[in-house]
């Protein structure tokens, strides 16, 4: 998959609900995961703030909304002990939850996005935790 083509968002093909149903399943399935779940546990204090934050983030990535304020990089980069198998897990999740949502549209655009900010998040985290190691990519398949 080209990880550097993301969808224009379109409010028109998804819905707000969709958007949540997306977040909160995803959610379930990475909190529940033995190796996601414990770094959410431990760095999400306000599950419902932070699933108001994601619902604003996939809507705005997904339709085109304008209601997500934050800066994603600066909060992961500080996470310790991230690694690339991580990244990929929660890429995995992230896809098999899109996958059962069946709005095939809705996959296929989530899934570019969620690819892309994988891979920047992980290009970050690096630059930042370890500048003088050649950098890691991501598996994504």
């Amino acid at each position: 998959m080209n990880q550097s083509f993301v969808p224009t968002p379109n409010p028109n093909l998804y819905t707000e609900e969709e958007i949540a149903k997306l977040v909160h399943t995803f959610y379930a399935k990475a909190r529940k995961d033995p190796s996601l779940g414990p770094i959410f546990e431990a760095h999400v204090i306000d599950w419902d703030a932070h699933f108001v934050q994601m619902i604003n983030f996939w809507s705005a990535q997904l339709r085109g909304t304008s209601r997500f304020r934050g800066a994603p990089m600066p909060k992961h980069i500080v996470l310790p002990e991230l690694t690339a198998a991580l990244f990929e897990r929660w890429l995995f999740l992230f896809r098999q939850t899109t996958e059962e949502l069946g709005n095939t549209t809705l996959q296929k655009h989530a899934d570019a996005v969620a690819a892309f900010i994988a891979t920047r998040l992980w290009q970050g985290y690096q630059m930042n935790n370890y500048p003088h190691k050649k950098p890691e990519t991501l598996h994504i398949v």
